[in-house]
């Protein structure tokens, strides 16, 4: 049987019979076959780990929402694909959205839910549709019997990605993160959360704390799943390495040949993967990547790096969603560091001041040393704001700030040194935020949108 790509697969899968026919619903009926305990089991001994960017084994996540304490559990797929330089999600449900929603049940079944919700983005009008039609599919041909799924349309802002902010979300709010985990504070549930809300509880206190723990997984990790329990986990482990199995559906845009998303092995050394999107422009060589805007940046000195979580950590970096934006020797990493700083100061939420005072301040003065008038001033104030631009943070946001930007100061010093001499060696380019709207055979379109983004969520 061949290894891959098995969940991008060599053409798309049309219909519910096609997805039938190619095996689709084994994992499924297998999973029923073994019970819920034995089939979380499973996926724990396949060392399959989370793909939104954490890496967080998923057999262990679903065992922390087994034995939370509650009398009601739901499951979630989050599709709210938002990271720079990422596409993954929409590459997999325009391939195959049917092992997606087998998955979603899969692991439903597995932590006692009978409700759950897929969540993308309601710009997203072409894959959703695809996941309403194999939702309703399979509904219909009675493979969800004992869950029931709702797809569940959400807004364009980065953090609706972040897990406790999609619950806000279903629930009909905003996508500001809550403070608890959806494992102790779930979808619906009535107990406090110990901490300042955006909205009042929608039942009242009297009425008993019910932590309803909820169970979060990226919508390429579910997609993972059926194979998983169809083939075993011993299969899984083929592929990878002992600590990352499987494969990654990795996307490449930027300064390469042929930006595209490809589905590699784990263990792949990057430098491969590059070689996939045809490499550099022509008379170009690579300078960075950023694996998103959640991780340290590569050096082009640390390409031959294994894509696994534990060979881009050994390398100062991380694996994160696995959608990379790569920059050549005329890009500017001053310009580079901007872009990617605004990015997070937009899209940070404001509840916690620290983080959105920070990324401005941060912002702010990355702008100033990308003008004529830098100061060492700047440089001082970008390094005083990350030392505080975590501190209270309900989410990561604040320390993807923190990572990233630091380390292009540590890595790439004579950018700076440069600009604090009132000149730029490099030649000038004008940078988007690599925030992917679309992806057609080797041509990516950006979200220019983005450019036009405030820092309160409206557009100029």
């Amino acid at each position: 049987m061949p290894l891959l790509p098995f969940l991008t697969g060599d053409a798309p899968v049309a219909t519910l019979d096609d997805y039938l026919a190619a095996g689709g619903g084994e994992g499924l009926a297998r999973a029923r076959r073994l019970g819920p305990e034995q089939t979380a089991k499973e996926v724990s001994l396949s060392r399959l780990r989370g793909r939104g960017g954490a890496g967080f084994p998923t057999g262990r996540k679903w065992a922390s929402v087994r034995e939370a304490p509650g009398s009601r559990r739901y499951a979630v797929c989050n599709a709210a694909e938002g990271e720079p330089a990422t596409f993954k999600d929409r590459a997999l449900m325009r391939a195959n959205p049917w092992q997606a929603v087998e998955g979603l049940a899969i692991a439903a079944f597995a932590v006692g839910a009978t409700e759950a919700f897929l969540a993308t983005k309601a710009r997203f009008e072409r894959e959703r549709a695809a996941v309403v039609e194999a939702v309703a599919a399979m509904d219909a041909a009675g493979l969800l019997d004992g869950v029931t799924i709702s797809v569940v349309a959400g807004p364009d802002e980065y953090l609706f990605g972040e897990e406790k902010a999609l619950l806000e979300v279903i629930e009909g709010h905003d996508p500001l993160p809550r403070l608890l985990p959806p494992f102790q504070h779930g979808l619906f549930a009535t107990g406090p959360q110990l901490g300042w809300e955006s909205h009042p509880p929608a039942t009242p206190p009297s009425a008993g704390p019910e932590p309803n723990p909820t169970l979060v997984n990226n919508l390429e990790t579910l997609s993972n799943v059926p194979h998983i329990l169809a083939r075993g986990p011993e299969w899984f482990r083929r592929m990878g390495t002992e600590s990352s199995p499987g494969t990654m559906v990795c996307t490449v845009v930027g300064d390469v040949a042929r930006p595209g998303v490809h589905e590699v092995e784990m263990g792949t050394p990057f430098a491969e993967l590059l070689g996939l999107a045809g490499g550099p422009l022509p008379g170009r060589s690579f300078k960075a990547a950023f694996s998103g805007v959640g991780n340290r940046v590569l050096a082009s000195d640390r390409f031959d790096a294994p894509l696994s979580y534990e060979g881009l950590a050994a390398a100062g970096s991380g694996l994160g969603a696995g959608g990379f934006a790569v920059y050549d020797d005329t890009a500017c990493m001053v310009d580079v560091a901007a872009v990617l700083s605004r990015f997070l100061w937009v899209e940070s939420c404001g509840q916690c001041p620290p983080c959105k005072r920070g990324s401005g301040d941060i912002t702010e003065a990355l702008e100033r040393l990308r003008g004529a008038d830098a100061r060492e001033r700047d440089v001082q104030v970008v390094g005083a704001r990350l030392r505080t631009v975590t501190d209270a943070n309900r989410c990561y946001l604040g320390t993807e700030e923190q990572l990233l930007i630091s380390s292009v100061l540590e890595t790439f010093p004579e950018d700076f040194a440069d600009h604090l001499a009132g000149f730029c060696r490099l030649p000038p380019r004008q940078f988007a935020v690599p925030k992917i709207e679309d992806i057609t055979g080797d041509t990516v379109v950006y979200d220019l949108r983005h450019a036009r983004k405030q820092p309160d969520w409206t557009y100029e």
